[in-house]
């Protein structure tokens, strides 16, 4: 068999870098027994001769697949697309794979999933959430470590990586305040949802420590352009010293913009506005651009990823960890 048909093995590597087969495998595992200068040469030698390490045969001697499942609820949502994308990436860089099942919401096509993933013999599971809420566990039923992200575990010996609403809705006040503007609305979707009770709740905090107050009462609905019309008019209609409104999501935001726009009021000469979600077609592409929270969704599946891979290798927490956002400053805030 040609050097050009068969495959590099570890003894080809050894061989050029002029070490033994257990110093190179020392050194391709970076392992802290190897030289800087040998592992450098054995490493140079792999690269030169092309060669790739048998997963299979690791994953053997050391009991692992090097692969962990994603289990979601929402396969093409707005904020799981970003999130599995980051996830991606993450596992990616570890030389790792990932198996994404979508359960839609059904508890029966997760439980079968869940089945399957360990069949597979995953080392560990990331579950991601519809919503950045509260679910129930799934930890009971699955051996080997889990981590959710964009949806906290109702068990407290799980471990939740969430986006940080109460700090990305501080962020946004604190930016109207320093704006001096001293007569803030809010407008958000429905009040079942803990995200939006947690910025409204963090909203008024930081009003209350500027000795402000909200304007009127805050305004509880649906997460559209729709609502966010209607809503701005009712705000304007019993508060019209408004000077401020901060939206909970961007399609509010727009929405919001829509109506000032057709009382005549300018934006944000007149009242300026603040979305959440850094949604593109509503924020950077808005008339104006929108000022937004970004969540920094790739962010939040890289983390959870890091930290699954720190509980498979014995190293596990629990609790939650908020990830907070940043505020992108645009022009419904400051004018070009």
């Amino acid at each position: 068999m040609s050097p050009q048909t068969r495959s590099v093995t570890l003894g080809d590597v050894a061989k050029r870098a002029g070490v033994s087969v257990a110093t190179a495998s020392k050194a391709l595992n970076d392992r802290d027994q190897v030289a800087e200068t040998t592992r450098w040469r054995v490493q140079q030698a792999a690269a030169e001769l092309g060669y790739r390490p048998n997963v299979l045969a690791r994953g053997l001697i050391s009991g692992r697949t090097r692969t962990i499942g994603l289990l979601t609820d929402e396969l093409s949502g707005r904020f799981s697309i970003p999130i599995m994308l980051g996830v991606e990436i993450a596992v990616g860089s570890q030389e790792m794979s990932v198996v994404l099942c979508d359960a839609r919401g059904d508890a029966i096509r997760r439980q079968h999933y869940v089945r399957a993933l360990l069949a597979r013999q995953v080392d560990g599971f990331i579950v991601l959430g519809d919503r950045n809420d509260v679910r129930p566990s799934l930890s009971h039923d699955i051996p080997v470590p889990v981590v959710y992200v964009y949806g906290e575990s109702t068990h407290p010996d799980d471990l939740s990586v969430l986006a940080d609403d109460a700090g990305g809705a501080r962020l946004a006040a604190k930016h109207l305040v320093s704006l001096q503007r001293r007569h803030i609305g809010h407008i958000t979707g429905p009040a079942s949802y803990r995200p939006a009770r947690d910025r409204a709740t963090a909203l008024a905090e930081v009003l209350d420590e500027a000795g402000l107050r909200l304007a009127g009462e805050a305004l509880y609905g649906e997460w559209s352009r729709r609502w966010g019309r209607h809503a701005s008019r009712i705000l304007l209609t019993t508060s019209p010293e408004v000077d401020a409104i901060f939206c909970g999501n961007d399609q509010i935001a727009t929405g919001a913009c829509d109506t000032l726009t057709a009382m005549g009021r300018r934006i944000p000469e007149d009242v300026a506005i603040v979305g959440y979600d850094n949604w593109d077609v509503y924020a950077a592409d808005g008339l104006p651009p929108l000022t937004t929270v970004d969540l920094n969704l790739e962010q939040l599946g890289g983390t959870a990823v890091e930290h699954l891979i720190a509980a498979i290798d014995g190293q596990r927490r629990s609790g939650v960890i908020r990830q907070q956002g940043r505020l992108v400053v645009r022009e419904s805030t400051v004018p070009r």
